[in-house]
Order: C-alpha cells, then sequence, then structure tokens
C-alpha cells in the first residue's frame, strides 16, 4: 500500500475519531438535549463531508493527481474506519463507564421528543404507545448497541467512499 495513502487514511481518521470524541463530549457537557438535536446530526454529517472532501483532495495533490478508484476508496476507507472506532470507544467508555446515568436521560429525552413529533403527525395513540414501549425496551448506548451502530456506519462509510472514490479518481484514458 502506498504510504501517502496509509499515512493521510491513518492521520484523518485519528482526526475524526478525536473530533468526534470532542463533539460528543460538549454535547455531553452542554445540554443532553442537543443529542436529539437535529441540526446539531445536519453539522457533524457536514463536519464528515469537508473532511472527507478535504482528505481525498490532499492525497490526490500529493500523488500528483494520479489517483485510482482503489486509491481514493482506501484512503477514505481506512480514514473512516479508524475515526468511527476511536468515537465508538469514547461512547463506550462515557456512557458505560464515566456515566451509566447519562444513557438514561438521553432515552427520557428522546422518547419525549419522539412523542411530541408523532403527536404533531396526529399519530394514533396506540402507535404512540407502542413506540414509548420500544424506545424504553432499547438501550441505544448499550456495548452491544454501539458496536451494532458502528458497523451499521461502516457499511454505510464504504458505500459513501464508493461515491468519493467515483468523484475523486483520476479522469485518465487507462481508467
Amino acid at each position: 500500500m502506498n504510504e501517502i495513502i496509509k499515512k493521510n487514511g491513518v492521520s484523518f481518521g485519528i482526526i475524526t475519531g478525536i473530533v468526534g470524541a470532542l463533539i460528543t463530549a460538549s454535547i455531553y457537557a452542554i445540554d443532553l438535549k442537543l443529542f436529539t438535536a437535529w441540526w446539531v446530526t445536519a453539522l457533524n454529517i457536514l463536519f464528515y463531508i469537508v473532511i472527507a472532501i478535504i482528505l481525498l483532495s490532499k492525497t490526490k495533490k500529493e500523488l500528483l493527481g494520479i489517483f485510482s478508484f482503489k486509491d481514493a476508496f482506501t484512503t477514505y476507507f481506512i480514514s473512516a474506519v479508524i475515526g468511527i472506532l476511536i468515537s465508538v470507544v469514547f461512547n463506550i467508555l462515557l456512557f458505560n463507564v464515566i456515566d451509566p446515568s447519562a444513557k438514561e436521560s438521553i432515552k427520557e429525552i428522546s422518547i419525549k421528543y419522539a412523542v411530541e413529533m408523532m403527536e404533531k403527525f396526529n399519530t394514533p395513540t396506540s402507535t404512540i404507545n407502542e413506540a414509548i414501549k420500544k424506545l424504553q425496551e432499547n438501550d441505544q448506548f448499550s456495548i452491544i448497541e454501539l458496536l451494532k451502530g458502528s458497523t451499521f456506519s461502516i457499511i454505510f462509510s464504504a458505500l459513501f467512499g464508493l461515491l468519493l472514490a467515483l468523484i475523486f479518481k483520476s479522469k485518465s484514458s487507462q481508467e
């Protein structure tokens, strides 16, 4: 594997993982209600897209514009997996070791938010009650659920990485 691809993938993965952990820690410290705010999620997604674009642009430039589909995908995927793993380890520590009571508070906030949204859409009471029951039974911050979520994130990142690789690969007649 090319050293530039490996170096950039690992470096940006560490950066995204640390920034992801800092974002989570900031939300935790400021207000747990921010975990359910749509605009926080939108800003997070925007941050990861911008970082991915910077990563691939930088790597392509360092490779003097010769950037195959495989190399572009590999660069992004290394970064994404490292970033996801760092964030998940942080979340496991925060919500299962440091402050397990926070996950219960977030669950209550999430249930309240879900009920408010369903009521806005005139959802039948029986459906709301069933949704509440399911939300109460689910521990979204358990180690198992966080690991399941990271698997989904890695799969989604792979798909997103394929799209980015198509965009950033070199435009040559040989490919």
